[in-house]
């Protein structure tokens, strides 16, 4: 008695078929047909493989494998599908195995519902016919997708299979992102902790130490089916990579950054990684976990390419000095008895050729020095000072309601210039103008309307300008507030406050040294 292999398989793009109109394609119901037609012809039943939730063009499904490497060991003599698409939709698997690997292993291959059967030579041109359409099929859906997404994109839809770390589907809306409060937790912490001057690596040290789990092995915890091809090990551990990925992601300030990568065709599973100018960036399509400021401030540190200390942490004022007279940055060096001092980079690549001077100053002395200067800068920056004067002087609301009185009114012309221009057109058509007459009339109305157009559009630019101005003071005045009676100085105060800070050279005769803050406000 001869020994039949049954293979059944089914796709996502089959199930969404079987829900509306073919019920039969499922699984089981692939099973019941074929080992109804074995028993019927008199074969041994040696198994059954099933693949479910994998491609026709998938040349790594694991049943489907197995299955193979069972025909070259002649396990079996037959192997029996549905229809030939079940087995492959890749015409070039087709070829190479019902034309030419299963003749050389002695297998036939049988599809009930397409009458293929390989032990038919005569057969052979509905097989290859039925390959083709197979994979045409294929192809069609590709580009149907590809053009979906693309639009999805566009519209800032999320359209990936995993929402990303910090947020997750919204359970109305799948294309919508909403916080995951657990891992926005740690979001947060880790823009703090590197805000506060802590290097990427230690933040992932500091991660592992508490027992987080990295994005992989948190959405697994969740029950999620979770696949990273990047993963180096199984333990759940946060590296530096990881870290800096997250502190550049715009997602986490509210924008929607898809089309990172492309695969090359549908046949394909290798992606090609994509320049960021091809990225599809959509803004404030989501609720944001770190705030635009925040986000800015940590992409310049990044961008600067700060060094931390052994214990992991940068100084106070890492990427904020300049020096006075060449514009470089000062770099740290450690001098006798521990002390740390900071001087001119320019300089310290070849002090021999005077390229600049050393600019030289004690960083604990620099530090007092600042704090110092942020204390009285602060005193003169209160509630009842400046920073109110600022919002009083600038009359924010008042330039607003101007600008909207002026939008208003000119929305009102250009609809009236619009009834003038149909009124024309009427007249035209009823003759009661000459056509030279209506040509300058019209030519004259509708250049108006577009200057119109033109002075609406910069006025709503001035409302949104006018908006963000009023923020930013609103801004500056809560840190203010929130500094005024700070004592220790913090890598999150310098980050806040201070734009940069200027080092002079040290007069020789009075030994003076200027310093110069560039405050942020």
């Amino acid at each position: 008695m001869e020994k039949v292999a049954i293979y059944c398989r089914l796709s996502d793009e089959d199930r969404d078929k079987i829900s509306r109109l073919q019920e039969s394609e499922s699984i089981q119901n692939q099973k019941n047909l074929l080992m109804k037609y074995a028993t019927e012809q008199k074969w041994d039943i040696y198994k059954i493989y099933s693949d479910d939730d994998y491609s026709g063009l998938d040349k790594d499904r694991p049943e489907f494998s197995q299955m193979l490497k069972d025909a070259q060991e002649k396990k079996f003599q037959i192997i029996l599908c549905k229809h030939q698409s079940r087995f492959s939709r890749d015409m070039e698997l087709i070829e190479k195995y019902l034309h030419k690997k299963f003749p050389e292993w002695g297998i036939r291959f049988i599809s009930v519902t397409d009458y293929i059967d390989t032990l038919d030579k005569g057969n052979k041109k509905s097989r290859q016919i039925h390959g083709l359409i197979n994979e045409w099929y294929c192809e069609d859906i590709s580009e149907a997708i590809r053009a979906t997404f693309k639009i999805k994109r566009e519209e800032g839809k999320f359209i990936g299979s995993f929402a990303p770390y910090g947020y997750k589907k919204s359970i109305q809306n799948k294309s919508k992102l909403v916080i995951d409060e657990e891992a926005a937790t740690v979001i947060k912490m880790i823009f703090d902790c590197y805000l506060q001057g802590y290097g990427t690596q230690h933040i992932a040290y500091m991660l592992n130490e508490k027992g987080i789990p990295n994005p992989t092995q948190y959405k697994r915890n969740k029950g999620l089916k979770f696949q990273n091809s990047s993963q180096t090990d199984g333990y759940g551990l946060w590296n530096k990579t990881t870290i800096r990925r997250i502190l550049r992601n715009e997602i986490y300030m509210g924008n929607m950054v898809q089309g990172k990568g492309e695969k090359i065709n549908y046949k394909s599973k290798k992606v090609l990684t994509k320049s960021q100018e091809d990225w599809v960036v959509v803004e404030g399509t989501h609720k944001p976990i770190i705030d635009i400021d925040t986000f800015h401030t940590v992409q310049e540190r990044l961008n600067s390419k700060v060094r931390t200390t052994k214990q992991g942490k940068a100084h106070l004022f890492a990427t904020k000095l300049r020096c006075m007279d060449c514009g470089s940055t000062m770099n740290k060096v450690r001098a006798g008895k521990g002390r740390e001092y900071l001087r001119c980079k320019l300089y310290a690549r070849d002090p021999k050729k005077q390229l600049c001077t050393s600019h030289s100053i004690r960083l604990d002395l620099l530090q007092n020095m600042v704090e110092e200067k942020i204390k009285n800068h602060i005193k003169r920056i209160n509630d009842n000072d400046l920073v109110y004067k600022l919002k009083k002087e600038d009359h924010f609301l008042q330039k607003q309601m101007d600008i909207n009185n002026e939008i208003k009114n000119l929305e009102k012309r250009i609809e009236e210039k619009n009834r003038i221009i149909k009124n024309l057109y009427i007249d035209k058509v009823k003759e009661l103008i000459p056509i030279e007459q209506f040509s300058q009339l019209n030519h004259d109305f509708i250049s108006e309307k577009a200057s119109l157009q033109e002075r609406l559009k910069k006025m709503q630019q001035q409302v949104e300008g006018t908006k963000e101005k009023s923020k930013t003071v609103d801004r500056w005045f809560d840190t203010v507030r929130k500094y005024k009676n700070f004592k220790e100085l913090s890598h999150m105060m310098v980050n806040e406050l201070i734009e940069h800070i200027e080092i002079g050279e040290k007069d020789q005769e009075t030994v003076e040294q200027k310093i110069i803050i560039h405050w942020k406000f």
